[in-house]
């Protein structure tokens, strides 16, 4: 058997986060060990920031983060064109 792939999610524990947690373990096979992370930890949190995770739910595999998680987060201009911060 080769080796492992290694699958981590990001969780918060929110409905959102919990139907991720439930695709991955659905779709995982004997290949693959899944590691469900608590973002509440510090150690998580540190963690996700070296990975550049900006929101959850997240997953990884292997070491990088999966693109369809990539690039989500408060983007400050987006959010200033929707009418933050003007009266």
């Amino acid at each position: 058997m080769g080796a492992k792939r290694k699958i981590e999610v990001f969780s918060a524990g929110c409905p959102a986060c919990d139907e991720t947690v439930k695709l991955i373990r659905d779709n995982s096979c004997s290949s693959c060990d899944v590691t469900i992370h608590d973002v509440r930890a510090e150690v998580v949190q540190k963690r996700m920031k070296s990975l550049g995770i900006k929101s959850v739910p997240a997953v990884v595999i292997d070491g990088k983060l999966a693109e369809c998680c990539s690039g989500r987060g408060p983007d400050l201009a987006q959010l200033k064109a929707a009418g933050l911060g003007k009266p």
